[in-house]
């Protein structure tokens, strides 16, 4: 090190090149430099970073399009009978393989995947039944899910609750709940809003009670009984405390739970307790006997792929949606 001392003057600058005035701004001083952070815009960055959720995204897009605007501009949504039975009386276009109903009809989207036992479109039908089986999963999940996190998150902090509702789990999660959908189905007359109410009556219960164990793991943390200290209510503390803290758990629940009801419905129609609509599980049942002529076992296995496809993209969607959700993902 060197012991050479520098005069300031034989720099050759002038004393305002030399200092400058500090203000010491209080408030300034307070200011954060880092950027502000935005946990939703976190969620898109994370997901969008992922380029197989763009390719998922544009599947369910197509998806939507044709199950819901598709039926619309054919006319099949609004009249399904009078096109399921346009060509019934014409048995030259029935159970035609995609080749020889375009040959017979011409290129069309129509009838790219044939025609069925009324000589009907199977593309237009699959489509229009998706749409039905595709809303029922939404409601039911929906119904569920708000049902479901709210109480469950309420169960997770009163004692008293917590031992009513856990006796109500023990005596009714113990049921099959295919038995219970099955049951009510029966006794009601089957209808949308019938399969509804069976699929809602007692599936918000397990969501409750998953709900209430995650609750339990985070209840007693430093802020939620600070929280119960100040006086804050039951309610507030859930819904500001808790449930935004469990939002990746939720759409995680979501993502499962969209996809079973579509399955549940195909089931329920496939063992004779299905709705009256034409949706993909009756579709599946009014062709499972075509498994007998293998030039028609097309027809069955068409509304299968289709259900199973709608489902995995669904699938994908939440449960991708699911892990961005989690604030670990963000750093």
């Amino acid at each position: 090190m060197s012991d050479k001392t520098v005069d300031i003057q034989d720099l050759g600058l002038s004393e305002e090149e030399l200092f400058s005035h500090y203000d010491n701004n209080k408030y300034e001083s307070e200011k954060v430099t880092a950027p502000r952070y935005s946990y939703w815009k976190s969620v898109f960055r994370v997901f969008f970073k992922q380029k197989i959720n763009i390719v998922v995204l544009i599947f369910l897009a197509i998806i939507i399009v044709f199950a819901y605007i598709y039926p619309a501009v054919t006319g099949y949504a609004a009249k399904p009978e009078e096109m399921y039975n346009i060509n019934a009386a014409d048995n030259s276009t029935k159970h035609l393989m995609p080749g020889a109903a375009i040959g017979k009809f011409g290129f069309s989207l129509s009838w790219i995947l044939g025609s069925g036992s009324q000589g009907q479109s199977t593309f237009d039908a699959l489509w229009y039944g998706s749409s039905i089986s595709i809303t029922l999963a939404f409601v039911c999940a929906l119904i569920n899910l708000v049902i479901g996190v709210v109480l469950g998150a309420v169960w997770g902090f009163s004692k008293k609750i917590d031992i009513f509702m856990t006796e109500v789990y023990n005596i009714i999660g113990n049921i099959p709940y295919i038995l219970i959908i099955s049951v009510f189905v029966q006794i009601l007359s089957p209808n949308f809003w019938t399969l509804v109410f069976a699929l809602t009556i007692t599936g918000w219960l397990g969501i409750a009670y998953f709900i209430r164990t995650q609750v339990i793991v985070i209840r007693d943390r430093e802020y939620n009984l600070a929280s119960r200290c100040l006086g804050t209510p039951m309610l507030r503390l859930t819904m500001k405390n808790v449930l935004p803290f469990m939002t990746s758990v939720i759409v995680t629940l979501a993502a499962t739970e969209i996809p079973s009801y579509i399955s549940y419905e195909v089931f329920l129609s496939y063992i004779g307790l299905g709705i009256s609509d034409m949706t993909l599980g009756k579709i599946i049942t009014q062709t499972q006997s075509f498994l007998a002529v293998p030039q028609w076992a097309f027809e069955y296995w068409s509304p299968i792929i289709m259900s199973s496809i709608i489902t995995i993209i669904l699938y994908l969607v939440g449960q991708n949606l699911g892990d961005a959700s989690d604030p670990k993902t963000h750093m």
